[in-house]
């Protein structure tokens, strides 16, 4: 009997072979099945990553599906989430590739919004973590986080403090690292890390054109799949400029997230409004007005239910 050849079947198995090695790596054959599989020479995969604003060379991209060099600076982590993009493959399907085994999110769970789409100092964060080697699932995720935020008479950000509840999604989870996006004109050297309950300060880096702040929070602790973890820690600042508002980016889903803030008797706001936004210079909705308790000096605002983008309180002088 006369076999003809299947090119369906062909197809069929170069996606199966794409699919388990997405799954299970490693990267540079899964880049190198990516590009395969959609037919694109690296000078045109170039071209598309320069159109985006991103200068990779056609030697680096040789040599990543190669396998003699693997993306680690911050510029070509950047350019690997936008080949995701090119190559029509899922959102982190291979940025996880280059994480260590052990902390790879599972195939079909959410994975991180990205900083740029959260701060507008995202590009300086993710730079600080690059340093730090953090991935960009952390293992853990926030069932809830209780923040308060203190303004000063002279109208400045004193300082906030944190009560934080996270539950880690994979084995060996040690640590967490905070963010601090301090006001313009802050001085993030003078920036002070301070570790309450559960937990003691690791290393510190920061970016002085931005005044962002990460510091990793060493816990007690080692943490397995399911874990809770409860934990405090805070920053003392007043270096900044004149605040007006306050805000949290959240890269996941899920937990519940409270945030007050308590002025000095000495500068009291003629109007408080609590918002929410999809990321930075986004319209802003949910846009509610909030009365300060006379007392204590404060408003506040809870979230049951977070959801990924920016949650934050406004508030004018004058």
């Amino acid at each position: 009997m006369r076999r003809t050849s299947d090119p369906g079947g062909d197809a069929g198995a170069a996606a199966g072979e794409l699919a388990q090695l997405l799954r299970a790596g490693p990267f540079h054959l899964a880049l190198r099945a990516a590009l395969s599989a959609r037919g694109l020479p690296l000078h045109r995969v170039q071209h598309r990553l320069a159109s985006r604003g991103i200068k990779v060379g056609v030697t680096s991209l040789s040599y990543w599906q190669q396998g003699a060099r693997r993306p680690q600076r911050p510029e070509s982590l950047k350019a690997v989430r936008a080949l995701e993009t090119i190559l029509e493959l899922p959102s982190g399907a291979l940025t996880r590739l280059l994480l260590p085994a052990g902390a790879r999110t599972e195939p079909g769970r959410p994975t991180a919004r990205p900083y740029p789409a959260l701060l507008a100092a995202g590009d300086a964060v993710e730079r600080l973590l690059a340093e730090l080697e953090w991935p960009s699932d952390g293992g853990l995720h926030t069932v809830g986080h209780h923040e308060r935020v203190r303004i000063g008479a002279g109208y400045e950000l004193t300082g906030r403090d944190s009560q934080h509840v996270v539950r880690a999604h994979r084995d060996g989870v040690d640590r967490y690292l905070a963010i601090h996006h301090g006001d313009p004109g802050c001085d993030p050297a003078r920036v002070e890390v301070r570790a309450h309950e559960n937990c003691r300060t690791g290393r510190v880096r920061w970016h002085r054109e931005t005044g962002v702040v990460v510091a990793e929070l060493l816990f007690d602790a080692r943490l397995r799949s399911g874990d809770t973890y409860l934990f405090g820690y805070g920053f003392e600042d007043g270096t900044g400029g004149r605040s007006s508002e306050y805000l949290r980016g959240f890269s996941y889903a899920g937990g519940q997230y409270v945030l007050q803030v308590r002025f000095d008797e000495a500068a009291l706001p003629v109007r408080c409004r609590r918002f929410s936004q999809s990321g930075p210079g986004a319209p802003r909705g949910e846009v509610a007005d909030l009365t300060p308790s006379g007392r204590h000096r404060a408003v506040h605002l809870v979230e049951t239910g977070v959801r990924r983008g920016i949650l934050g309180i406004g508030w004018d002088w004058e």
